[in-house]
């Protein structure tokens, strides 16, 4: 017979009881990253959206991929930070399904973000006198929309057949909600659920593919001449950066999640499970802060100006 539960709430299980010795220090070293991701973050929006020289289509993506940042961290940090000064370390079946959708979400998005920028870049590079006519703004305006709408859109058929699931127990042993750890609660087969998790990897696999089919061309055309090259270096560069260090930090996760050895160390499962919410957000607007030559002085521009005008004040 089936024990099957009618859940209210699920428990967490990643903050053990020596984690807890340790919940000032990472209350402070979390806070620290979160506030940091705020930080570079929204330095980036604002220094793309007050310079107009920077809308462009390139920044425009960029500009997504930050807002994506903030989004997607906003459903972990939070409720985190909460976690480690209490001592019951419990979230809700809605709001494990929210934070689900948010984060896998965020995600997707974001390979949706880079798979465009690679489109752009291939564009600017590859294809330069039809650049302005095949990037004009209705159509960057609707891609835009659309690396947003498509997760979504996945997401959202994902989280009604885990919303379907008879579970048998309510223990998570994460920091944070995810699918798999959902899937694996449930009271009877899981092949269906299995079957759609492996073709949204897939669909998703393919963005990559077609990134590297993108840069095999655009390799070639910076080739051809110098002023290639240079576009190459300064801004093909981050993006790859930015592209393997998201790939990187999720197939950890996923890899982990399917895979994982119960021995292993609970910081190591820790630290595997929520890297992808730490490394890409801080790092993204970095790296592209610091190589894109334009990005880096509008910025210093900004900050000059806002201290000329204090100083006039």
């Amino acid at each position: 017979m089936i024990n099957a539960t009618v859940l209210s709430a699920f428990s967490l299980s990643g903050l053990n009881d020596t984690t807890a010795k340790h919940r000032v220090l990472l209350f402070s070293v979390t806070l620290l990253c979160y506030s940091v991701i705020l930080l570079v973050n929204c330095a980036l929006i604002v220094t793309i959206i007050l310079e107009e020289k920077l809308h462009e289509p390139m920044y425009i993506f960029l500009c997504s991929l930050c807002l994506n940042s903030l989004y997607g961290t906003a459903a972990f940090y939070p409720k985190f930070l909460f976690d480690l000064l209490s001592d019951t370390h419990v979230i809700s079946y809605a709001g494990c399904l929210l934070q689900i959708f948010v984060i896998y979400s965020y995600v997707a998005t974001d390979f949706s973000i880079l798979t465009l920028m690679a489109y752009d870049r291939y564009v600017a590079i590859c294809r330069p006198l039809e650049y302005h006519s095949v990037m004009t703004k209705d159509k960057v305006g609707l891609l835009v929309c659309f690396s947003r709408l498509v997760p979504f859109l996945i997401q959202t058929i994902v989280m009604i057949m885990t919303s379907k699931l008879e579970l048998c127990g309510s223990h998570i042993e994460k920091l944070y909600c995810d699918n798999w750890s959902i899937v694996k609660l449930s009271c009877n087969s899981i092949t269906t659920n299995n079957i759609v998790g492996f073709i949204i990897i897939f669909f998703y696999f393919g963005h990559n593919l077609f990134i590297v089919c993108s840069y095999v061309q655009l390799v070639k055309s910076a080739l051809k001449s110098k002023e290639s090259r240079r576009k190459f270096m300064q801004t093909c560069v981050p993006h790859l950066l930015c592209l393997l260090n998201v790939t990187v930090a999720l197939l950890f996760d996923l890899m982990y999640a399917r895979y994982g050895s119960s021995s292993v160390l609970q910081s190591v499962k820790n630290f595997m499970a929520i890297q992808f919410l730490i490394i890409p957000p801080i790092l993204n607007p970095i790296i592209y802060g610091l190589k894109l030559s334009q990005v880096r002085s509008s910025f210093l521009s900004l900050c000059t100006d806002n201290k000329q005008v204090k100083g006039l004040g």
